[in-house]
């Protein structure tokens, strides 16, 4: 293990808001408990952690779990990070003045803020955002632009480091995050033991994709539900019809047969229309150039992208980017519309 008796302890400190999200909350929290000691003996050894909310009472969440003891909130010095657990957004509650005034405390302390799942919308209410990219979940994001438009978010993305403001989409991405911070103090070994005792491979980068949602308007096949899963997890890649049908358990001929059934199209047409559609939301919702873009969605180069989307949105990628920036959009890029094929057909 890297880390020695003479290594500092890594110290957070987290804000639980009104209704704070459970799991990215656990996520991150048992990842530093897990570095903070050998085997599973959960002693605050190499990391410490306390729990705070605006008057020291008990933290409820989301999912009506409450979070106790906490503590007031305490000098900023006292950590390396503060950790921000937002909650479930309701644009007509009031803020929790104390919880914007402590942040902006911590800032002017130069202690590193977390923004973790909405936390990232307290840290913008409380002015510490202006001028940076901001990371949001998929589903947070149309919100977000809508109710803070000078701010920059990134939904392609697991989290952001941007130096003393990082923000994460939440969910078990706030374990990705965690092991992030305890590489960087405590060493890569100590890391990769909380991950793996939490039944976590490896530690993901900021920048591994979020996996982008489809919107069923009805898909009552659970073998092309299945096989929908899949091809939304190889978005980078133009996954073979073989594997395809071996991994859902089937022979290639019967998937091919049961997608035409269900969608009115192959498995293969499908796979690249949502590829094509992934494209499209990177396009609306990053800076990334239309060579890399056509990568990431698995195409062999930027002149079989460009053709495919253009059949399949009547525009050129650039077209399309430029609309984008002038505000013109005539798609919802977040989701995919699939509407199941008549029976009479």
């Amino acid at each position: 293990m890297t880390a020695s008796p003479q290594t500092p302890p890594l110290s957070v400190g987290f804000v639980l808001l009104h209704r704070f999200t459970m799991m990215p909350f656990a996520a991150f929290v048992d990842c530093l408990r897990l570095a903070a000691d050998e085997g599973d003996r959960s002693r605050q050894l190499r990391c410490h952690w306390v729990f705070m909310t605006s008057a020291g009472r008990d933290a409820m969440s989301s999912c009506g779990a409450a979070v106790t003891p906490c503590a007031p909130f305490r000098d900023p010095a006292e950590f390396d990070y503060i950790v921000v657990i937002g909650g479930v957004q309701d644009e007509h509650a009031a803020a929790d003045e104390a919880a914007l005034g402590y942040l902006r405390r911590v800032a002017r302390a130069g202690v590193p803020l977390v923004g973790v799942c909405t936390g990232v919308f307290a840290l913008i209410q409380a002015g510490l955002m202006t001028g940076r990219r901001c990371c949001v979940s998929w589903y947070h994001h149309g919100d977000l632009t809508r109710r803070f438009p000078d701010i920059e978010p990134v939904a392609e993305g697991l989290f952001v480091d941007d130096g003393d403001r990082l923000t994460c989409a939440g969910g078990i991405a706030s374990a990705d995050l965690a092991a992030h911070l305890v590489e960087r103090h405590l060493g890569k070994a100590w890391a990769m033991k909380s991950l793996h005792i939490m039944l976590i491979d490896e530690a993901r980068p900021g920048s591994h994709p979020q996996p982008q949602p489809v919107l069923f308007d009805k898909v009552e096949d659970r073998l092309v539900r299945r096989a929908i899963g899949i091809i939304e997890q190889h978005l980078g890649q133009a996954i073979p019809m073989d594997e395809l049908a071996r991994r859902v358990g089937t022979s290639r001929r019967n998937i091919e047969r049961r997608f035409r059934e269900e969608l009115g199209i192959g498995p293969q047409k499908f796979a690249r229309d949502l590829r094509l559609r992934y494209g499209l939301w990177l396009l609306h919702y990053t800076a990334k150039s239309v060579t890399e873009i056509g990568e990431r969605c698995g195409f062999a180069d930027t002149a079989h992208f460009s053709r495919h989307f253009r059949e399949a949105f009547g525009a050129t990628p650039t077209a399309v980017r430029k609309a984008a920036g002038e505000g013109a959009t005539s798609v919802d890029p977040f989701f995919l519309h699939i509407q199941a094929r008549p029976a009479s057909s």
